[in-house]
């Protein structure tokens, strides 16, 4: 939980895409709200929120242009894995690591372009 901020210089990001530069995690009653500031790819604001549970199943997320559900699914107390969707169809997947000193979580993804291209990531985030 709490709000995380990206550090550039620590991260690998996909070419092409936009950035989240700042998630936040809150509790919702039974389920997770997150957060997502960021630019698309041409610089503009962006702006998403998710909400749901990390069972493992869809949600529904507004405000993203690149996929419009994700499902989150916890490995252990550090770790997430996370499946992002397009009207169903896959458009990325990874893990969310955060460290054992809880200063910093990592996002790892990996998925193909609409060109067909694979591509991976890694994204580093502060604990703001």
């Amino acid at each position: 939980m709490g709000t995380w901020k990206l550090n550039e210089a620590k991260s690998k990001l996909v070419p092409g895409m936009g950035k989240n530069t700042m998630v936040t995690y809150a509790e919702q009653k039974d389920k997770i709200k997150v957060t997502v500031d960021g630019v698309d790819k041409d610089g503009k604001p962006t702006h998403s929120v998710w909400v749901g549970k990390f069972d493992g199943k869809a949600y529904p997320t507004k405000g993203n242009p690149s996929w419009n559900s994700a499902a989150y699914k916890v490995v252990n107390d550090r770790t997430n894995d996370i499946t992002t969707m397009k009207d169903g169809k896959i458009v990325w997947t990874g893990k969310i690591t955060v460290s054992a000193d809880g200063k910093s979580r990592t996002v790892t993804i990996n998925g193909t372009d609409a060109n067909g291209k694979k591509f991976s990531g890694k994204a580093v985030y502060d604990k703001a």
